[in-house]
């Protein structure tokens, strides 16, 4: 299982969904989606700009988890 660690690099920058949505230039709901861990996939490049607005690394987001 696949865990999306957004909402706690978000805090640890302090900075909120709508701030990283203008950074990156995505929409809101779609940066949602992934924020909940409804995503199903997602694009190199949006990883890309996302690690580069909140200075970190993909597995910072990312999380594996073995399931159960």
């Amino acid at each position: 299982m696949i865990i999306v660690n957004l909402d706690v690099m978000l805090a640890k920058r302090k900075m909120s969904l709508t701030e990283l949505s203008e950074e990156v230039g995505l929409n809101m709901s779609n940066l949602s989606v992934l924020k909940n861990g409804k995503a199903k996939a997602i694009r190199f490049s949006t990883l890309e700009k996302i690690c580069q607005v909140l200075n970190c690394q993909p597995g910072d987001i990312l999380e594996y988890k073995k399931g159960e």
